[in-house]
């Protein structure tokens, strides 16, 4: 016989299961969160996701950043950038 407890063994084992089952939900709550945001918490996707935002950029990181892409030749960047210089 099992001097009772037995009954009492599986209650323990019920709570265990039952707290896994919530961190469980909880934690898929979170991941679907953060897939409809759109993202991680950290760079480890596509780095001009996580960059500055185009508000927190000063002219000229943005003048640098378009001629780094290719979007302005050398010609339109000197000059770009000799108007900001004078407007200091």
């Amino acid at each position: 016989m099992m001097d009772g407890y037995g009954s009492m063994m599986g209650w323990g084992w019920m709570w265990l299961f039952w707290a896994l089952l919530v961190i469980g939900v909880v934690l898929l709550v979170v991941l679907t969160i953060r897939l409809v945001r759109g993202g991680t918490s950290g760079p480890s996707g596509d780095p001009q996701r996580y960059s500055h935002s185009p508000e927190s950029l000063t002219a000229r990181q943005i003048l640098d950043q378009r001629y780094a892409r290719g979007e302005i030749d050398t010609d339109e960047y000197t000059a770009r950038l000799r108007t900001l210089d004078e407007g200091r």
